[in-house]
């Protein structure tokens, strides 16, 4: 099976929330209909700054998605890309659809002149830290989070 990275187009509505829906169900989050249309109206959107690619399979079927968006790094003087979402359906897993999403958003940060990409995870989800192990370096930081 081959994999193609690509944009959103307005057709993909459906398949990408399907997809979404399998990332909130994995997160054990629900989304809600005004959830997904707000992102959806935010990754198509050219002045957000939220964006998507997917992955398609052979026989056009969306099968990966990451939504990135850009951020800024003071202390380094410059900006980095950050992976907000990155899912593959279980049945497309490790046939390197996932190392294609992340590689697709690297040259997005590469043709923008962008030296980072960060992501996060949980600590139990073995199966992807072995694939951001393979593509990334884990750093030393721990995420903290505060309600508002």
């Amino acid at each position: 099976m081959s994999i193609t990275i690509r944009t959103l187009a307005d057709r993909d509505f459906f398949s990408w929330l399907g997809l979404y829906e399998g990332y909130a169900e994995f997160k054990g989050t629900r989304l809600t209909d005004e959830k997904a249309l707000r992102v959806w109206t935010w990754i198509t959107n050219p002045n957000h700054e939220e964006n998507a690619l997917v992955a398609v399979d052979d026989e056009g079927n969306l099968v990966g998605l990451a939504h990135f968006r850009e951020f800024a790094r003071p202390l380094e003087n410059d900006r980095g890309i950050f992976i907000d979402d990155l899912f593959v359906a279980p049945d497309s897993r490790e046939q390197g659809t996932g190392t294609a999403l992340i590689n697709a958003v690297r040259d997005n940060a590469a043709q923008r002149g962008i030296h980072v990409v960060n992501w996060v995870l949980t600590s139990d989800n073995d199966a992807a830290q072995r694939l951001y192990d393979s593509v990334g370096t884990r750093t030393q930081w721990a995420t903290y989070e505060l309600t508002v």
